[in-house]
């Protein structure tokens, strides 16, 4: 009962604030546009905010782990190889192919990564999401631009590749963070108090936006393509990297952060990337949807069951 109990208080508000946003949807309190440029700002100024604060008030040298990064890395690239595989193999549309393809190794880890470590493990295990932030995002975004571009029918474009990663506002908060760190550098109270008040807003703010951009329209035409993306990115790539990671005897903070790089629903981002790149972005769009809606119950179930099982 206890391990109920500690799922379901870590998965149920996050559940609550989409339905929160889904219900602001459905008043007209905001509509499409609004609910977009909201999202930019949520990307662009309060999660990297959260992100940088998060590297600030971590202990680079307790948080710092080459064997957590060393397995995030391959298995993410892992995840890549193998959907290529299945979306050659299962697929013939190409719009859809690079979509699908993004859509089974690219989650979002920014926004289910920290709080749901967070509220497992503490300060601690928000340390080590945010400094995987640094090195698994780049690696998304890279993958996601050759996924994309590959079945464009255009070569994909190392420069297009580099200046996502460079101007990516994560990774430069990412970056700005450890700088801060590694240097010392302090914050005056007035700003630490003000990153600090900002950086809090991230996460319900951008669970409450991700409800209100819910559109169910599409789903009919992607009723297959839907199941074999979200059983792949749901369901079997949790269960394969969590087990490797737990036979590698990886347990507590650190396995609660892998669980979510490989169990978080996919990136809302990757539904622009399918728009400006010429993906199936009606495809992309009930991908992220469907993803965030049943991660609410998948995370649930592998946070039970990892601690039924201990190794929580």
């Amino acid at each position: 009962m206890e391990s109920l109990r500690i799922a379901l208080e870590i998965v149920l508000p996050l559940f609550l604030l989409l339905a929160v946003g889904y219900c602001i949807k459905l008043t007209g309190i905001m509509n499409e546009t609004s609910v977009r440029q909201t999202n930019n700002m949520i990307f662009k100024v309060f999660l990297p905010l959260l992100v940088f604060f998060n590297i600030y008030k971590t202990d680079l040298t307790s948080s710092f782990d080459m064997s957590l990064l060393l397995f995030a890395v391959v298995g993410v690239l892992l995840q890549f190889i193998i959907s290529l595989c299945l979306v050659i193999l299962l697929e013939h549309d190409n719009a859809r192919r690079g979509v699908m393809l993004q859509g089974m190794f690219r989650s979002n880890f920014v926004l289910f990564g920290i709080p749901i470590s967070t509220a497992l493990f503490g300060d601690s295990a928000a340390g080590l999401a945010s400094i995987l932030i640094a090195v698994i995002i780049p690696l998304y975004n890279m993958l996601a631009v050759i996924s994309l571009e590959s079945f464009n029918g255009k070569k994909p474009s190392l420069w297009k590749i580099l200046v996502g990663i460079l101007t990516n506002p994560l990774i430069i908060a990412s970056a700005v963070g450890i700088l801060f760190v590694v240097f010392h550098i302090p914050l005056p109270t007035v700003l630490y108090k003000t990153v600090s008040d900002l950086s809090i807003i991230a996460t319900p703010l951008a669970f409450v936006i991700l409800g209100a951009s819910f559109s169910f329209g599409e789903t009919g035409r992607c009723v297959r393509d839907l199941c074999i993306t979200l059983g792949a990115k749901l369901v079997t790539y949790p269960l394969l990297f969590i087990a490797l990671a737990i036979l590698m005897g990886f347990r507590d903070a650190h396995l609660a952060v892998l669980l979510t790089v490989f169990g978080s629903p996919i990136a809302v981002s990757s539904f622009t990337m399918a728009q400006q790149m010429g993906g199936d972005d009606k495809l992309a769009g009930q991908l992220v949807v469907f993803s965030s809606l049943l991660s609410v119950f998948t995370m649930f179930l592998f946070i039970f069951g990892l601690k039924e099982l201990a190794f929580f």
